[in-house]
């Protein structure tokens, strides 16, 4: 598996190479899309169940379209996971958030650690969207067995520049967002084909 460096020059390929590109201004426009509308249905606890699910598929879906070499990301993949067996991806993203939070209540690190353990679940299901949620948590965990440090030291090297980005009222911070998404995108494909 490549090295963190590598994999975060490959993010800022993939996006342009900088920060007024159109590839990264459309991952920062997708990003923030789904932040809002996963953001806006938090207050209401059957609507953030009906669109977590879809809206993590159809961000990991623009993301992995990218990282695969699209020529232009399609903001409207975005809600593919309406169309794309939504009860499913209901499913997958209300049992991982349950899940998480149940080990959360034991401790922190305990919840941390199988975060990183299910972060692949949606990647998994972008593959194959006819494996239930099951499945795509059991590929997951296998897949990022002896893998979760690394994808942590990977989202760590990202501090500096969301720290950088704070610094410019926070706007900068939108910018980090896409390229970290991007890595991570990258990391499983890179997981993916170990």
């Amino acid at each position: 598996m490549v090295n963190n460096s590598e994999l975060r020059a490959r993010a800022r390929k993939q996006l342009g190479g900088n920060i007024f590109a159109t590839a990264w201004l459309l991952m920062l426009v997708a990003c923030l899309i789904s932040s809002v509308i996963i953001g806006a249905t938090s207050y209401i606890i059957i609507g953030i169940v009906l669109v977590y699910g879809p809206m993590m598929y159809g961000l990991s879906k623009v993301l992995l379209e990218q990282a695969r070499g699209a020529e232009k990301p399609n903001i409207g993949t975005l809600f593919k996971g309406f169309s794309d067996d939504f009860g499913g991806l209901v499913l997958l993203g209300f049992l991982q958030a349950l899940f998480l939070t149940l080990w959360s209540l034991l401790f922190v690190v305990p919840g941390i650690i199988k975060s990183y353990s299910y972060s692949m679940a949606f990647y998994i299901k972008n593959d194959d969207i006819s494996k239930d949620w099951k499945t795509c948590i059991n590929e997951s965990r296998a897949m990022m067995n002896g893998k979760k440090w690394k994808l942590f030291c990977l989202d760590l090297s990202f501090i500096g520049w969301y720290i950088l980005g704070s610094l410019c009222l926070g706007v900068g911070v939108l910018f980090v967002i896409p390229y970290h998404e991007m890595a991570r995108a990258n990391f499983y494909e890179e997981l993916k084909a170990a």
